[in-house]
């Protein structure tokens, strides 16, 4: 089969390109060419987590990747039709772990009932710029992900963050039982407590870094939404300090919206990180906005392959998501629509 032309540089530009067109090549079947890798970021080409994540889909399903390194511009796969049930990654960097398997959550939706694959990643990061964080996937992504029964358990045993990363985790992922079902998300409905992960490295245990965090949390929600909380604090051992914060709260309709992963800064307080947290989910409900940008992004692969037609609703097409919509056409996947409402916008596969 001749391989399927991917742009790299189409509309967005950016990894999230790669990562899905690796990830549907793998569960439609379909060998691929990506040019163009990147080509509109500061530094074009694989970064070590693009390649990473590219390897790991080679290696879990015997294909074939080009000979490639940091900064190929251009790359050529050809998956294989079998999963490995174990896999060990090593990852040098502090690279994002979520981004990292994002292609393979989308390769294993493919996976025969009763089967799973265990993978551990030794090394990343799994709190970073840009990114979703492990508190992010356990308490949203993979909650939404398992209502529609696609199952994947996340075990943490080292968190890591920028620049050394040093994380240690495992990941297993469940073929689905059943067909995976559409996804309904476009009334937030009621919202009764907001939840949270604050995540430090020990050494901010002393300025009651975290504390803080919750505290401001706490008082902007009680302030501006008239809702109570119930935040989780964790000061964990890592090679490099940092924070990673995530709220979110599940709706009486099984929405699940979040404030994204919010990260501490070097020179930034904890207070302000709190209120950053705090209005970046208030700003979702006042909105009647059910799901965030960053979960959108996440819910268009699913959503593809769902039995049927699913519905979200956004508050934004960002560009992220646009390019998303866009590769779906290249894998003869689903046919979409975006329809702007008075509330917010909706977007429907079907």
């Amino acid at each position: 089969m001749e391989p399927l032309a991917i742009d790299g540089s189409l509309l967005e530009g950016g990894g999230s390109i790669l990562r899905l067109s690796s990830g549907f090549s793998v569960l439609k079947q379909i060998p691929i060419i990506v040019k163009k890798i990147r080509a509109n970021r500061p530094k074009p080409g694989l970064r070590l987590q693009h390649l990473r994540g590219l390897q790991i889909l080679e290696k879990l399903t015997d294909g074939h990747l080009s000979k490639s390194s940091v900064g190929t511009t251009e790359i050529e796969f050809s998956p294989g039709d079998e999963f490995k049930e174990n896999l060990i990654i090593n990852v040098e960097t502090a690279g994002n772990v979520a981004l990292l398997l994002q292609p393979v959550q989308i390769a294993c939706m493919r996976l025969g009932s009763g089967k799973k694959i265990d993978i551990e990643i030794k090394g990343g990061g799994t709190f970073g710029k840009w990114a979703p964080g492990t508190s992010f996937l356990t308490n949203v992504l993979f909650k939404i992900y398992e209502q529609v029964g696609y199952k994947i358990n996340l075990k943490i045993h080292r968190h890591g963050f920028y620049p050394k990363g040093g994380a240690h985790l495992h990941f297993t992922i469940f073929g689905s039982l059943q067909p995976i079902k559409p996804i309904e998300i476009v009334d937030l409905g009621k919202i009764n407590q907001i939840k949270g992960q604050i995540i430090c490295a020990e050494p901010l245990k002393k300025p009651q870094v975290a504390e803080r965090i919750k505290k401001t949390v706490e008082t902007e929600l009680k302030q501006k939404l008239n809702l109570e909380s119930s935040i989780f604090t964790k000061y964990v051992k890592a090679y490099s300090t940092g924070v990673g914060v995530c709220l979110w709260s599940e709706s009486d309709t099984n929405a699940i919206i979040s404030s994204g992963t919010i990260l501490g800064e070097r020179g930034v307080s904890s207070e302000k990180v709190g209120k950053h947290a705090a209005n970046a989910i208030i700003s979702h409900i006042k909105n009647n906005i059910p799901v965030d940008n960053y979960l959108a992004d996440q819910l268009i692969p699913i959503m593809s392959i769902a039995n049927g037609e699913s519905r979200i609703r956004v508050s934004e097409i960002t560009s992220h998501l646009k390019t998303n919509l866009e590769l779906l056409k290249k894998f003869n996947l689903k046919e979409y629509k975006i329809l702007k409402e008075s509330n917010g916008i909706l977007v429907k596969l079907k």
